[in-house]
């Protein structure tokens, strides 16, 4: 029950029952504090919470997987269906990890979750589950957001796309806010013209199918202030800051276990 993890759930209890959901934490402060709040029922170890549950969530960052995994290897089967969340193992790898008959599904979520609207990306071997299993995994990613099914290969380009993301469109949020408040507008009304412009702009590339470069030139008047802009963020690298970005996410995928 980190960020992820509650994200997650807030976005579960729309669709789900608390007493549907069991869930361990790292600490005794937050795992109260979280059960409290939500009417969760908080299991007192990882190994309680994997044995009271079916589909079982591993929501801890890649270098816990090891420890995590010793503590529910005992208590899980091919029963099971294990959702693991990180980004640096493939399915095949936390097969070989249990040593023994388990069902994996992969996904990569993002903390937009907390308000249903997380972009999930998610990999699956079909075969391996039923219709009901398969109605109830479209249920729970349904549940804080949106998923689309990949090829595994694709889940560290997805961790970019998607998993790290937000943390580059709040810098982006920021510095504007910045920008503009240098000008005089108050950081509260900057934060909020800035953040809906995000939001704004998201949905017309989603909604109108252009390309964005076709959205961007529309908004470029010849001479104007806006490919003013543009040109200043080109001159200073702007697009290959991005790229650099997505690289060195990319990099680190499979560099973190």
């Amino acid at each position: 029950m980190g960020n992820m993890g509650y994200a997650m759930l807030k976005g579960l209890l729309k669709t789900y029952a608390p007493s549907d959901i069991i869930f361990s934490c790292a600490t005794d402060k937050k795992r109260v504090a979280v059960s409290d709040e939500t009417g969760v029922t908080a299991a007192l170890g990882n190994a309680e919470c994997a044995n009271n549950a079916k589909y079982i969530i591993l929501a801890v960052k890649p270098q816990m997987y090891d420890t995590v995994i010793k503590n529910i290897i005992n208590v899980v089967s091919a029963n099971n269906v294990i959702i693991s969340l990180s980004p640096s193992h493939s399915v095949e790898e936390l097969k070989e990890k249990f040593d023994k008959p388990v069902r994996i599904v992969r996904a990569m979520p993002n903390t937009p979750a907390l308000l249903g609207e997380a972009m999930t990306g998610v990999y699956y071997d079909a075969l391996e589950f039923s219709f009901d299993e398969k109605e109830v995994l479209d249920s729970f990613f349904n549940s804080f957001g949106t998923y689309k099914i990949v090829d595994e290969k694709l889940m560290n380009a997805v961790t970019c796309a998607s998993g790290s993301s937000p943390a580059y469109v709040y810098m982006f949020i920021e510095a504007m806010a910045d920008a503009v408040v240098k000008h005089g507008m108050p950081r509260q009304t900057a934060y909020e013209f800035i953040a809906r412009t995000v939001i704004g702009a998201g949905k017309m590339v989603l909604e109108t199918k252009e390309h964005p470069g076709q959205l961007k030139d529309k908004v470029c008047s010849p001479g104007g202030t806006t490919i003013a802009g543009v040109a200043a963020l080109e001159e200073y690298g702007f697009r290959n800051a991005v790229i650099k970005a997505v690289d060195a996410c990319f990099d680190k995928c499979d560099g973190i276990k």
